[in-house]
């Protein structure tokens, strides 16, 4: 496997990353660089290990994950997207939640790490069958990962800061969509 095919398919897997640190921002009332480096740092940390794993334990554990491995995915993500759409059709506008959107949340944090890099697994089973050399590639899948969450977060903080409500309903949507776009994919009614 070249750098360009490697290239590519660290963008591939980092846009799950990338759609979701969107809706981390979205939510911010002013940009937060430690909690967008934060997650970039799950994001790309879990988008890297994934495949070490799937590498390191080879196909005998994709048996047993892989059959479910989609609707693991599916389940964090509609439940983080459903927590989201909760908090934005249960929080009166005058009050607010006393949450603030800009505060890290590790445990949140690490259930959508986890949930967008599943599918790394099987990457690093593909790269042990091709003898890929695994310290390179995962080094560009993370650095690659960890850019996008960045670059997903002030995105969605341009966009989120003005339309704060619409944008959490959104980003719940968005988030439950994935979720719901990966399962579709691996039971093959959904072929993207």
């Amino acid at each position: 496997m070249g750098l360009a095919e490697l290239a590519l398919l660290a963008v591939g897997l980092s846009m799950d990353a990338f759609a979701v640190s969107i809706c981390k921002g979205l939510g911010m009332k002013k940009i937060n660089l430690k909690a967008a480096v934060v997650l970039g740092l799950f994001f790309g940390g879990f988008q890297a290990g994934m495949p070490v794993i799937g590498w390191a334990l080879g196909s005998q554990f994709m048996g047993i994950i892989g059959p479910i491995d989609h609707w693991i995915a599916f389940i964090l993500l509609a439940f983080i997207g459903g927590k989201m759409l909760w908090e934005a059709f249960t929080e009166d506008e005058d009050e607010g939640d006393g949450k603030d959107a800009e505060k890290i949340d590790l445990g949140e944090y690490l259930i959508l790490a986890i949930a967008t890099s599943i599918d790394a697994l099987a990457v690093g089973i593909s790269f042990a069958a091709l003898s890929v050399d695994i310290v390179p590639a995962v080094s560009l899948i993370g650095i690659t990962t960890f850019i996008f969450s960045v670059a997903g977060v002030a995105i969605g903080h341009t966009f989120g800061a003005r339309y704060e409500k619409p944008a959490t309903i959104v980003g719940g949507v968005v988030l439950t969509l994935i979720g719901l776009k990966i399962l579709l994919e691996h039971l093959g009614i959904l072929a993207i």
